[in-house]
């Protein structure tokens, strides 16, 4: 198993009042899955989100990342989990301006411990994994949204992580361009990433091969998609 959530709550304090983002959580992620989490504004999908990429941490539960217990691990441990295992995605594409693509994709590799040539080839073959190739030199003010979103896959990617936490990915793209993204994300779950998508629009979690919807902070269901049905029977 990749990961286990079981009974995970998370509760906030402001000021005298508890906030109840999550509540009993018990969520099962099998490697090389494909899934989306939905749900309306408030519902409890981002900070599910923060808690799997070690962002957050429980107030109650237990997580296992890969049978490894995360929930009491220190903050550096976290850091470091973050670092290797898990790749994110924003939907604000969080990339330096003044940064070309090929020094933003290499940034996470900066206190690997790589060499400088190590670094920048595993920078370069990620760029070309999302078909940028052709623009390791541009920096992001002169790439389209689309291709702005293909660097932050690269980066989210260049340590070969075992989660790619894709949120809201598409948010600030056209349709065309999300449809590309999304295009991008299925061929890279069918290369073996396992990819956890947040998002709110139905036609993006349909892409999934199981959509998990968040209501009030409980998991209201659990569907497998017609993709999802499809893999099967292959």
């Amino acid at each position: 198993m990749l990961i286990e959530l079981t009974e995970i709550s998370k509760t906030y304090d402001l000021g005298k009042e508890k906030v109840h983002a999550l509540r009993g959580i018990d969520l099962s992620i099998q490697r090389n899955e494909y899934i989306a989490i939905m749900g309306p504004s408030g519902s409890g999908k981002s900070t599910l989100m923060n808690i799997i990429g070690c962002l957050d941490v429980p107030t109650e539960g237990a997580y296992n990342l890969e049978d490894v217990s995360v929930h009491s691990m220190t903050d550096n441990q976290l850091a470091a989990i973050r670092n290797k295992k898990i790749g994110f995605v924003f939907q604000t594409f969080n990339l330096l301006p003044r940064a070309n693509a090929l020094h933003n994709v290499e940034l996470p590799l900066i206190y690997s411990g790589l060499s400088k040539r190590e670094r920048r080839e595993m920078a370069e073959y990620s760029l070309v994994s999302v078909g940028l190739g052709d623009r390791m030199k541009h920096k992001p003010a002169e790439l389209s949204g689309g291709q702005r979103q293909r660097v932050a896959i690269a980066r989210a990617l260049v340590n070969n992580p075992s989660i790619l936490l894709a949120d809201e990915p598409t948010g600030n793209l056209d349709s065309e361009t999300g449809r590309e993204i999304m295009s991008l994300l299925t061929k890279l779950h069918e290369h073996g990433n396992t990819i956890i998508l947040v998002t709110h629009e139905r036609e993006v979690a349909e892409h999934a091969n199981r959509v998990v919807h968040i209501l009030d902070g409980m998991i209201n269901e659990d569907t497998i998609t017609r993709n999802g049905m499809k893999a099967a029977e292959a």
